[in-house]
């Protein structure tokens, strides 16, 4: 079974909600909220992935020193076995915003049962209620 790594971040608000993505219509688990986040490419650190990521999908810019790692998650769908690490960003520059068309939402972590997620995502949200 193919191991995929995908990294994964808890972008916390001032008022210590967390920002979820809905997947967009035509990709794989559409219409599920996630964290941001994404795929590896050759030869990159997770950190780097999920600042090129936060940047790509959100529009905003953070650093290394801002990223926190706080869990992961090891889960086995039908054709690969994704292991995803979740970090926390409190600091980043900019406005989050969808830039692939992706709806986004400030939750709180208690709430986050409320949004249907993939069943990775889910192991992560009891960390988090914990942290916040």
């Amino acid at each position: 079974m193919k191991l995929l790594l995908v990294v994964a971040c808890a972008l916390v608000d001032a008022d210590r909600r967390v920002l979820l993505a809905e997947r967009p219509a035509g990709k794989q688990l559409a219409g599920l909220w996630e964290f941001p986040g994404g795929k590896l490419e050759a030869g990159e650190r997770p950190e780097a992935c999920l600042i090129r990521e936060l940047h790509e999908e959100l529009g905003i810019t953070t650093w290394e020193s801002c990223l926190a790692p706080l869990t992961f998650a090891s889960h086995a769908y039908e054709d690969f076995h994704l292991l995803m690490p979740l970090y926390v960003c409190r600091k980043y520059d900019g406005i989050p915003r969808g830039q692939e068309g992706q709806r986004l939402k400030w939750v709180r972590p208690k709430d986050m049962r409320d949004y249907p997620m993939p069943p990775a995502d889910l192991p992560l949200i009891a960390p988090l209620i914990d942290l916040l």
